[in-house]
């Protein structure tokens, strides 16, 4: 049996291992389009629960599970997110009225979970952290047959998690084309993997930053450009490590005393294997040429600090201060419509505000809001009825989630997936009309709406037959791929020339924030140049960040 502690400090043990491993967990996403990642995303889900059950001394296990659900629900971000704290709502009302529990009522929890999970998804899909959760519950299920031991039970369900992550690119082939594991399959394994390490062998497994290397003295190898703002007496940061060759017995301070006759802010760091240099100097070349007389050159990184700084110096001064998060406050429902929507850029939120939504989340494509973000924005609306357009596809089930939180008024969701679909439905509304009518109404309209993107490959990927490689643009056509080029302007023209048809009328060309004014102006005109006389264009600056230029087309 475990109690409440244990429960407890299983689930912050798995929490710190998922913390701790969300980037290798975000490498496993194989579309290249900059994304709510989704280690990112599960980590930040679970660890609003770990806040909260951190406060909490020797409760049972049914007031443990209770509170982490609860907190899950609302720090839910993305459909991973929400799809993990689906899992532990099931598994909180699988330990209801529990003070301690045997391995057979976590087996019997962690089933009503993943069925809680299978619920709420539109169309499941296996292959994913579903089809992990629900082998994992099975296995553990058909286990206490044979042993209700907690410990036996929670080891089963990893293995079987593990088993069924082993198998999801069989499942789904564009996991096995790219040669990845699910991401959200991984990220709930290593939760599970945390918790285990609690009860089986008492030791909650500590976070690690992801930034944290295990490389010594790495402060004294920070990048120069932010070391020295006035000064820069030498031009090159110059860093290496040498891989020590046995055969060589001169001492590593003699390494240390020519650095020091070419430049300065020198540090080598060694032990048995390796030598670790850090040097500023007019000559890389020599430094380089010295560290080759104590063995082979394992890495090398030079870099221009007087640039680094007229960089940095540049950026600074054109950066603009952060705008003030607005601070909410419960509104009395006296109206008999309100909405709110999620968006990013401050072009777009204007829109929608001026479009009649009362409040605006900040969020989007690798900025989801959590369900609580958004409950906060539907209790600061002033209205009895309150309609949520998510404008994204991954923030749909947050925002769903906020229905079963909200008690003194009522959500609809409107589950639009792209900003020009959120658009859209919010003009066809009908004051006149009731709530139902009007989200089937917007609905409609939004379905009406075809959104074009353009952006850039964030990793390296492979479409079709089409190798894709970081940091190329690229443009999506209702969330599909379709363009892949060297310049902005191009990829946008042949996404137009995809999207536009004599059936179009309308087209809104909306500019994001790493375009200037004078671009956004020169493709607004080329677009006019190009299709004006069959439709309508509008040019609106959003300011939405990861996207270049947002298409709508209806």
């Amino acid at each position: 049996m475990i109690n409440g502690q244990i429960l407890k400090q299983a689930i912050i043990s798995g929490a710190n291992n998922i913390c701790s491993q969300k980037a290798r967990i975000n490498d496993l996403n194989i579309f290249p389009v900059p994304d709510g990642d989704t280690g990112t995303n599960m980590s930040m889900t679970v660890m609003a629960a770990v806040k909260e059950i951190e406060k909490m001394d020797n409760d049972d296990v049914a007031t443990i599970a209770k509170k982490t659900a609860s907190a899950m629900l609302r720090g839910a971000r993305g459909n991973s997110g929400v799809i993990t704290s689906l899992f532990f709502r099931g598994f909180a009302n699988g330990l209801e009225g529990k003070k301690e529990a045997s391995g057979k009522d976590l087996a019997d929890a962690l089933a009503l979970g993943v069925d809680a999970a299978y619920k709420a998804v539109m169309k499941p899909t296996e292959g994913t952290m579903l089809t992990v959760g629900r082998m994992a519950a099975e296995a553990a299920v058909e286990a206490t047959a044979e042993t209700e031991d907690v410990v036996e039970i929670w080891e089963i369900v990893c293995e079987e998690a593990q088993h069924a992550l082993d198998l999801t690119p069989t499942m789904l082939p564009v996991l096995k084309k790219a040669g990845v594991v699910d991401a959200g399959g991984k990220g709930i394994l290593v939760i599970f993997e945390g918790m285990l390490s609690v009860i089986k062998d008492g030791v909650v497994i500590e976070a690690v930053d992801a930034a944290d290397d295990d490389e010594e003295a790495e402060d004294a190898f920070r990048s120069a450009a932010a070391e020295f703002d006035d000064d820069i007496t030498f031009t090159y940061c110059t860093e290496f490590i040498v891989g020590r060759d046995a055969e060589i017995a001169t001492e590593p301070n003699e390494l240390r005393l020519f650095l020091e006759t070419i430049g300065d802010c020198v540090v080598v760091v060694d032990d048995e294997e390796i030598i670790k240099v850090h040097v500023h100097t007019e000559q890389p070349g020599d430094a380089l040429k010295k560290g080759l007389e104590f063995g082979s050159l394992l890495t090398v990184k030079v870099e221009n600090m007087k640039e680094q700084h007229k960089q940095a110096k540049a950026d600074n001064e054109s950066k603009k201060p952060a705008k003030a998060k607005k601070k909410l406050e419960v509104a009395e429902p006296v109206e008999d419509f309100g909405f709110v929507a999620v968006a990013a850029g401050d072009g777009v939120t204007e829109l929608f505000e001026q479009l009649g939504c009362a409040n605006v989340v900040s969020g989007g494509q690798s900025m989801n809001p959590s369900t609580d973000d958004i409950y906060e924005a539907v209790m600061a609306t002033p209205a009895k009825t309150v309609f949520v357009l998510p404008n994204n596809k991954n923030i749909i089930m947050a925002a769903e989630q906020t229905q079963a939180i909200v008690e003194d008024r009522e959500v609809v969701i409107v589950p639009t997936r792209t900003i020009p679909q959120g658009m859209s439905a919010m003009l066809v509304f009908d004051a006149d009309a009731d709530a139902d009518t009007n989200r089937e109404a917007m609905i409609d309209a939004a379905s009406n709406v075809s959104t074009g993107q353009v952006t850039y490959a964030a990793r390296d990927s492979e479409f079709g037959m089409k190798k894709i490689k970081e940091g190329e643009i690229i443009a999506l056509e209702n969330g599909k791929l379709t363009v892949t080029d060297k310049t902005v302007d191009k990829a946008l023209l042949k996404l137009a020339k995809n999207m536009i048809d004599k059936d179009k009328s309308f087209v809104t060309l909306i500019s994001g924030e790493d375009v200037t004014e004078e671009e956004a102006q020169n493709a607004y005109e080329m677009l006019c140049d190009k299709f004006g006389d069959d439709v309508d264009i509008t040019f609106v600056s959003g300011g939405q960040p990861i996207y270049y230029y947002i298409l709508s087309v209806e």
